[in-house]
């Protein structure tokens, strides 16, 4: 898993960035478009999540305690949760909520197998 934690780390460190442009784009159309859309900062808030988690997790990636693989979960999930709630007319932002709630689910199995490997340590 700590191939996992670095490589997810840094594509969604990566990602931050083509997150945040399309999510400045989307905004700008949804202001001279005046449909009161909210896909542009629902953007802004997943990209800016989503670079908590990617710093988070290659801080994290060889550590051996439970709180980086927490925090994984609460970052990616809530970016998840607010990208699938208020994509709007955003569509791409499904997408990049859907490697929100990868790495979300990688980080909750990581929690689970380390664990396991702690419990038998003891």
């Amino acid at each position: 898993m700590k191939t996992w934690k670095l490589i997810s780390g840094i594509l969604s460190c990566v990602l931050f960035i083509l997150v945040a442009l399309q999510s400045c784009a989307a905004g700008f159309v949804d202001a001279v478009e005046g449909t009161g859309g909210t896909g542009g900062g629902s953007g802004i808030l997943v990209a800016v999540l989503m670079l908590a988690g990617g710093i988070v997790s290659i801080a994290s990636c060889k550590a051996k305690g439970k709180g980086g693989n927490i925090a994984l979960i609460i970052l990616f999930g809530l970016a998840a949760l607010i990208g699938f709630a208020g994509h709007g007319v955003f569509k791409d932002l499904i997408i990049w909520s859907a490697w929100c709630l990868v790495c979300g689910v990688l980080a909750i199995v990581s929690l689970v197998k380390g664990n396991k490997n702690l419990g038998q340590e003891s």
